[in-house]
């Protein structure tokens, strides 16, 4: 028998994902067609994961073996684009959808792609010198992007809070576990759960830590929201780094600083000010730079920076180290070792913290916030695994969940501005990055996920970045690159004008047209001494967060209302006196009878907007 060549990694890796389709779709093609509807979890439940699993194996083994006789390269990559297309005609025809067909056909067209021309396997120039051209310009550009970047993040978070529109959850909460970080040194606080805890027990976040020197000398609110400006402008420190690693000009490395901070969801994200997700774009982007530069004690101090973050900051580190494992399988020599053992070690530390961590907050902790992905979990478990399968059984399923709804134009928002560049690509290893745009941003239907106003692109910010500015610069010459980047950061421009820049003239109007008010809640507050334990409606918990024991009125129990030394109620605050309606009566009548009854005296000149009492 005449052997044709010894199985590559890259043909490996063509074969499993070739024989996982194929299972697939003979699976899939095998349920009868009402169980093939999407909407539900018929079309996973009616599959069988372990059946997946072997026909996976037996496809793979019998592709292996073919390849071994025949040069079977072409007909292997051919195949994948007809497995999948014929999994997504099914789904289509049991849940016509329109952007599943478009998504769908996005996906095919890379797949069409590689049948046709292959993967790219040369080696990355990563050691050569950098374009010197327009450096000068580039950092001008860089600067004054990150000029006009903090200017309105701090218009938008620093008067938020001055002008009292910041709320409990979640800036109540880290402002009082800062308190107590610098006071004790442990993230204690009794306004997040209703009761005295450690933040760790709901979200592992020691990164923390790093803010507190700077908090512990001007311990304010606001300096939290100047310091998260600093951290995330002080990204594009890296992104300049590897654009000009990866040969780009000074003008385009840039234009891509200023893409990345005039990008929607990167200074609309801190619309809900302060959260421990902002860390993680720098602190990524910061890992990709070592790792494009082999510095092996950078890599180690960001990946473990990074888990540092939450605890599922992990994912993040574990998804590139997956990256540098598949470049590396690519790669011979010398480069190969150094990839699979880098990338060996990052995914084996990252994989292991992620499993001790959430092992803990399950078994001591609040728990794994596993409900946000509820549209996979079809077998009633709350396991993170089951979405893992859920994945594996459908495919097409998957990218309909991804794509429905709001979940379409926050898409277009986030890629749109890029260009979709982090598509365009043939070295298909690199597509393993989008996995947390993915995962965190468009599976899940909490739809905080896929909002660009709250915490949860920072993480896969960074691989897009990561992705944009790679294929950017791989670009052929025939491209007009700084055009490119220069397009990209104008539309990026024109979101920011769109989406932040009025956010942040509201709350400084809000501020100036409203500053009697705010004065006169300033003065109400500075009452009650700084010993006093306080329960308060919610957008008073910030200014009264430098205590010990603070409870939010809206989530607290009666006991601990009644057990506080002073309760102060924003009279307008609907929300927060909801729960002491009773019988059809207005909640302030009824917060009023309850402390009445509990014997708490009405302090005078609060006006008619504040009420402050006071135990006896």
């Amino acid at each position: 028998m005449r052997v044709i060549s010894r199985p590559a990694a890259g043909d490996a890796i063509r074969r499993l994902l070739l024989a996982w389709l194929l299972t697939g779709a003979i699976q899939y093609t095998c349920l009868p067609a009402p169980e093939r509807v999407l909407s539900g979890f018929s079309a996973l439940t009616g599959q069988s994961f372990p059946l997946l699993l072997v026909g996976t194996a037996v496809c793979f083994v019998l592709l292996t073996l073919a390849g071994l006789l025949w040069r079977t390269a072409r007909w292997e990559r051919a195949a994948l684009p007809l497995c999948f297309g014929w999994q997504l005609v099914l789904g289509l025809c049991a849940s016509w959808s329109v952007p599943l067909l478009c998504a769908g056909l996005v996906v095919l067209a890379l797949l069409l792609v590689y049948a046709a021309y292959g993967a790219r396997m040369d080696g990355e120039s990563l050691t050569a010198a950098p374009v010197c051209t327009g450096r000068r310009a580039g950092l001008v550009i860089a600067a004054a992007a990150a000029a006009v970047f903090l200017a309105a993040v701090l218009a938008l978070t620093v008067f938020r809070v001055l002008s009292y529109a910041a709320p409990t959850y979640d800036f109540g909460i880290f402002s009082q576990m800062f308190h107590s970080m610098r006071t004790t040194g442990v993230p204690v606080t009794t306004c997040e759960r209703d009761r005295v805890l450690s933040h760790f027990a709901v979200h592992v976040s020691p990164i923390y830590y790093l803010f507190l020197p700077f908090y512990a000398l001007f311990p304010s609110p606001v300096t939290l929201e100047v310091l998260q400006a600093l951290l995330l402008a002080s990204a594009v420190i890296p992104l300049w780094r590897i654009a000009r690693r990866h040969g780009l000009s000074g003008v385009t490395a840039g234009l891509l600083c200023a893409l990345l901070l005039l990008w929607p969801a990167y200074a609309g994200g801190t619309s809900y000010d302060v959260h421990e997700n902002k860390f993680l774009t720098p602190l990524l982007l910061w890992l990709f730079d070592f790792l494009d530069r082999r510095c092996v004690w950078g890599i180690a101090l960001f990946s473990v920076l990074t888990c540092m973050v939450k605890e599922d900051a992990p994912v993040y580190v574990a998804v590139i180290a997956l990256w540098v494992v598949l470049r590396a399988l690519t790669r011979t020599g010398a480069e190969r070792r150094w990839g699979l053992l880098t990338g060996g070690a990052m995914l084996v530390g990252a994989v292991g913290y992620f499993l001790g961590v959430t092992a803990w907050l399950a078994a001591d902790g609040d728990g794994v916030m596993s409900y946000r992905y509820s549209n996979f979990l079809y077998d009633g478990s709350d396991s993170l695994f089951t979405v893992i399968k859920a994945v594996l059984l459908s495919p097409v399923r998957t990218l309909r969940e991804c794509f429905e709804g709001e979940k379409i134009a926050f898409f277009f928002l986030t890629m749109g501005p890029l260009l979709f560049l982090p598509l365009c690509t043939r070295r298909y290893e690199r597509l393993v990055l989008l996995i947390p745009f993915l995962l965190v941003n468009l599976m899940s239907d909490y739809t905080y996920q896929h909002s660009i106003f709250f915490q949860y692109t920072y993480g896969s910010a960074a691989c897009l970045f990561y992705l944009t500015a790679v294929n950017l610069a791989e670009l052929p010459r025939v491209w007009n690159r700084p055009a490119l980047a220069a397009t990209a950061a104008l539309l990026a421009g024109v979101c920011f004008c769109g989406n932040i820049l009025p956010l942040s003239e509201n709350y400084v109007n809000r501020y100036f047209d409203y500053r009697a008010v705010w004065q006169e809640t300033d003065a109400v507050l500075d009452r009650i001494p700084d010993d006093a334990s306080v329960t308060a409606t919610t957008f008073l918990v910030v200014p009264l967060s430098r205590r010990a024991v603070l409870y939010d009125l809206r989530y607290c129990s009666q006991e601990h209302l009644l057990s506080t030394d002073y309760v102060v109620v924003e009279t307008t605050d609907s929300g927060s006196l909801k729960p002491y309606a009773v019988d059809g009566e207005d909640g302030l009548e009824g917060l009023t009878a309850l402390l009445r009854a509990a014997g708490y005296a009405q302090l005078p000149d609060t006006g008619s907007r504040l009420q402050l009492w006071k135990r006896p």
